[in-house]
């Protein structure tokens, strides 16, 4: 009797001592919460708006006069409700673009809402926004160009800390929390004709003072990188590490095809942000409301954004009467209906996983639990290895979601993915090579099998996954 009692103590011991198999460490450059909570929004709204939604100037000189700026109808709720209806989560604002004219009544500047005849130089487009963002729930961010074409500070020392200034009436708590401050590295001549030299650190520092939780996007961060095209088109290959020594925004950037993929096993997170617009320009014009994107191309920008490890920033520029224009908040509404379609199921649900691990607790069941801070893992030291599902039935798809859990870094390097066909051979569907926080495989045709096997083939660290999804996109063929 004793002996079978030692034993079953002793399977209890291991079975206890199974689940509690430390997580992988951390590798390289990781996240900050706050940073991982930017990238599960995935997509944001950019609203490019100012003088130059009246003058159909993109980049306007900052002699304009102040009352060209005259929404008549202008309502923030409204671009709330088409941005929540779309399924975007935040709102970044051209606060002040390059014409140095303000959005709010800057004590720094001569050139803004308060000097216009727009409701009697009362007006203040960032507290009707930021009102709204947290009456809709919507979290709200800011781009405050330094570049300032009508300050005649601009290209001397003294302006720097004017910017600051600038900063601090906005970031200071007027508006509430912002989760993005926008560092456009623009740096042209001012209206003295000379250039500034730009304090960065001094710049972000302020940022940080004021809103610690704010994420700062520029070429290099520090929280969050430009993609290095204005496309919608992140790489193929795409890191959300970089490095960033010697580099700072704009003509000190990194190379383009840098900013697009990343660096491996970098000393920096700072995760790809793709910015493109709805629209031919980034201002609304009359004349572009005929080319507006289609369904089919806004879904292609989505694959080639959130689906390969970035976060989508659309533009969708409010008109002359501070209204989302009626064509482009329907093209939203068609998008959010063709994402809602394609993703609506999840094929592999019902599957049954098998794969080695670190553990029950980072079992390959893991990947379908739903729950991003459940995954896959293996042991230390274990770079390559692979996992299999096997349905009940027959599965038809074409879209293959991954997710790596990046609070601990970003790992997977290279991985292909194979079908069982009905004679019990495997063959080869997708090979491809980061995988990141979203990785959306698109198969150029459909695949019906009865299981599915996911190897990786080299991550920098023991990989992680949270989650393997299969979708089918009836809608469109596009795959790349």
């Amino acid at each position: 009797m004793k002996k079978p009692f030692a034993f079953l103590l002793l399977a209890a011991s291991l079975s206890v001592a199974a689940c509690r198999v430390p997580p992988p460490a951390p590798y390289g450059a990781c996240p900050s919460p706050d940073q991982v909570a930017w990238q599960q929004m995935e997509m944001n709204l950019f609203c490019h708006f100012g003088p130059n939604t009246f003058t159909g100037a993109e980049w306007g000189d900052g002699t304009e006069p102040e009352d060209v700026f005259n929404p008549t109808e202008l309502d923030c709720r409204q671009w709330m409700a088409v941005a929540r209806a779309a399924g975007f989560k935040g709102v970044i604002i051209t606060a002040k673009h390059h014409d140095g004219f303000c959005l709010w009544p800057s004590p720094e500047s001569s050139h803004t809402v308060a000097q216009s005849r727009w409701r009697n130089g009362q007006g203040d487009v960032l507290r009707e926004l930021s009102d709204a963002c947290a009456a809709d729930g919507l979290k709200f961010g800011v781009y405050i160009s330094p570049w300032d074409r009508h300050d005649p500070r601009y290209g001397s020392p003294a302006y720097n800390a004017a910017f600051v200034r600038t900063l601090e009436s906005v970031l200071g708590g007027a508006y509430g929390p912002v989760f993005e401050q926008w560092f456009d590295g623009a740096c042209g001549e001012g209206p003295s004709g000379r250039r500034q030299v730009y304090d960065w650190p001094l710049f972000n520092e302020t940022v940080f003072r004021l809103q610690p939780q704010a994420v700062i996007f520029s070429d290099v961060g520090p929280g969050c990188r430009w993609v290095g095209n204005e496309r919608g088109e992140a790489g193929r290959t795409n890191w959300s590490t970089l490095e960033v020594g010697g580099f700072e925004p704009g003509a000190g950037s990194p190379p383009t095809n840098v900013l697009n993929a990343g660096t491996p096993g970098a000393s920096h997170w700072a995760a790809a942000e793709t910015d493109v617009s709805i629209r031919p320009g980034w201002f609304w014009r009359a004349s572009e409301t005929p080319q507006v994107k289609s369904v089919r191309e806004l879904l292609k920008i989505y694959y080639e954004s959130v689906g390969r490890n970035s976060l989508l920033l659309l533009n969708v520029p409010p008109d002359t009467r501070g209204r989302i224009d009626p064509v482009d908040s329907l093209r939203l509404l068609e998008f959010r209906a063709a994402l809602d379609t394609v993703f609506a199921t999840d094929l592999a649900a019902g599957a049954r996983t098998a794969g080695p691990s670190r553990g029950r607790s980072f079992a390959a069941a893991n990947v379908l639990s739903g729950r991003y801070d459940r995954y896959w893992a293996l042991s230390d030291g274990e770079t390559t290895g692979a996992l299999t599902l096997a349905f009940p039935g027959e599965r038809t798809f074409n879209r293959i979601l991954l997710q790596e859990y990046i609070p601990l870094g970003q790992r997977i390097s290279a991985f292909h993915i194979e079908a069982r066909s009905s004679d019990g051979s495997w063959y080869e569907i997708a090979r491809e090579t980061t995988v990141g926080y979203k990785r959306i495989v698109l198969l150029p045709e459909p695949v019906t099998t009865t299981v599915l096997r996911l190897t990786i083939d080299a991550s920098l660290a023991c990989p992680t996954l949270s989650r393997l999804a299969l979708y089918y996109d009836t809608l469109f063929s596009y795959s790349g």
